[in-house]
């Protein structure tokens, strides 16, 4: 029988309608022309100019600390998580854990938003890169709850129970063999988690405050004020940093599969 090729038009077509405009940009960023469109010759203009602008060097800062803090207190907090969910499977708060957990990536980044910046009002708190980095702690958790927790239904705890008969407390059973185990899937949530962080606008935009501009939001005041390959020049930067971190975490989620199939 003829295998039908109407779903691989489907999918090409898909395909070009997401990448189309990704690869327009990446070229246009190298377009010697100011106003973009028509083609005026290849030129890193647009990338040498970036170097002589404070304030994206600024928001770049704000950017990477925030993305960084954000990285670390995710994985702490999203790793015990994941630990509280597989340890107590059988427990009849597990259902009400699992909601916690899954509310996050269900609900809508505007009214999440909304809803941040209104917590934050209404108990005082000065907008700025705390609450930013709180926003995004809140949503990054989830995620990397969710990574660990896939790594761990793989893992064999009789390693660590093997440990505890050798002699090794807890901690040290923790710190020596279900950390380092756990590891490869540790840094995929983690770029995960990095990568939400420096992309995210729309929750930014309601919690950021005076001196907390981040890339993103960056972005939208210059294209606000005409679009110009300086932005195309930017965003390409912030593509190729987006797909690099996803690039290695996927890498690091597959090693870490195999480490445990094994």
């Amino acid at each position: 029988m003829k295998r039908s090729r109407f779903p691989f038009l489907i999918t090409g077509l898909v395909l070009v309608f997401f990448y189309l405009p990704i690869l327009i940009l990446v070229v246009d960023s190298f377009n010697a022309s100011r106003f973009g469109g028509a083609w005026r010759g290849f030129s890193l203009k647009w990338y040498v100019r970036l170097f002589h602008e404070p304030a994206i060097w600024t928001a770049a800062r704000n950017t990477l600390v925030i993305a960084l803090i954000v990285t670390l207190v995710s994985l702490l907090l999203g790793t015990t998580s994941a630990l509280a969910l597989h340890r107590f499977s059988k427990s009849r708060f597990q259902r009400v854990h699992y909601t916690l957990i899954y509310t996050p990536l269900v609900v809508p980044e505007i009214l999440m938003g909304i809803s941040l910046l209104m917590a934050f009002v209404a108990a005082g708190v000065k907008l700025g890169m705390g609450t930013i980095i709180l926003a995004h702690v809140t949503f990054c958790i989830s995620y990397v709850a969710l990574v660990v927790l896939g790594r761990l239904q793989d893992f064999d705890f009789t390693v660590v129970e093997a440990a505890r008969d050798l002699g090794a407390t807890g901690w040290t059973a923790t710190r020596r063999v279900l950390l380092p185990m756990l590891a490869p899937g540790l840094a995929a949530a983690g770029l995960i988690a990095f990568t939400l962080s420096v992309d995210d606008f729309v929750i930014t935009f309601f919690v950021a405050g005076p001196g907390s501009t981040t890339l993103p939001i960056r972005v939208y005041s210059m294209i606000k004020h005409g679009a110009t390959p300086l932005i195309n020049a930017l965003s390409t930067l912030l593509l190729a940093l987006t797909f690099t971190t996803v690039l290695v975490s996927q890498r690091l989620s597959k090693s870490g599969a195999l480490e445990g199939g094994q």
